[in-house]
This record gives structure tokens, sequence and C-alpha cells, in this order.
């Protein structure tokens, strides 16, 4: 596709004119090669890529690309992308002088690296304390209250549906 896009715009830099449907179709199979039938595939391709407009006038549409549309088009993209780059370098900048701040007061000294593997350990022990903790919640005073209490309501309950069942099967 994009092979057949390069010999339709080159049919428009060169002449510099505008083209009904038609007119492409009869001049890029013999100019460029190009299947009468995929002309209009190519050519629709090319408009909504923004490389040639498109203009309905009355019941025919009208195609061009002028040289200066191409040349619009690069200067607006390289803004952009320059753009892009200024915001770009103006972050990386940012973030030099972020580490740069971040490295202040962190030399590596002995007790820095004591503090570390202290740090290091304790978060070991912690992680096993809780594990631990965690083996024992069964025997928890909070929980084993809470299942006697679970327990007096089921037992409440069931005396009620059991009692209910007698009385009635007494009448």
């Amino acid at each position: 596709m994009k092979f057949f896009q390069h010999f339709i715009m080159k049919i428009f830099k060169h002449t510099k004119d505008v083209f009904q449907l038609k007119d492409l179709e009869k001049i890029a199979p013999k100019e460029k090669g190009i299947t009468a039938m995929s002309v209009k595939e190519v050519l629709q391709s090319l408009v909504d890529d923004g490389m040639v407009d498109c203009e309905r006038i009355g019941t025919s549409n009208y195609y061009w690309a002028f040289p200066s549309k191409a040349l619009h088009a690069r200067k607006r993209k390289l803004e952009v992308l320059e753009s892009q780059l200024s915001e770009g370098s103006q972050k990386h900048a940012s973030l030099q002088k972020s580490i740069e701040k971040a490295k202040i007061g962190r030399c590596e000294t002995e007790e820095r690296t004591r503090l570390a593997k202290e740090l290091s350990s304790l978060r070991d022990q912690r992680e096993q304390l809780k594990a631990e903790v965690e083996k024992y919640k069964d025997c928890d005073p909070q929980v084993v209250e809470e299942i006697r209490q679970a327990n007096k309501v089921a037992k409440e309950a069931a005396n009620r549906w059991t009692g209910m069942y007698h009385n009635n099967t007494d009448k």
C-alpha cells in the first residue's frame, strides 16, 4: 500500500493539478503501473492520512496535493517533535537534579551499611512474628469469645425450632 501511495503522491507533485477519481484511474496505470482497481483505495488512504485533500463539488470529488501542503505538514510535525524534545530535556534535567539531591547524605559508610543490615534483619524478624501470630490465631481470646457467642445463638435458635415443633405436635 505504501508503495502505491508513494507513486500517486508523485503524480500530484509532478503535475501540481487537481484530479477527479476517473482521471487518476486512467493516469496511474499508464505512468506508475498501479492497477485501476486499487487507485480508489490508495487515494482514500492518502485522504485519511491527510496527505491528499478532497472536496466534493456538485456530484464529483476533486483530489489535490500541492507540495506546500506536505512542507507545512512536515513543519508542524517538526515543531511538535521539537516541543516534545524540549519537554523531555527539561524533565531529564529535573530528574538529574532530584538524583543529585537524593545522593546528598547517602554516602556509603560503615554505619549506613550496618543500619541497612539491621533494618533488613528486623523486617525478616517481623515477618516471622506475623506468621507465628497467624498460627496461634485460633487461640486468641477474642476469637474464642466470638465462637462462644455464635454457639450460644445457634443453640437458642435450635431450641426455638425444636420447641416450636414439639408445641405443634402436641395439639
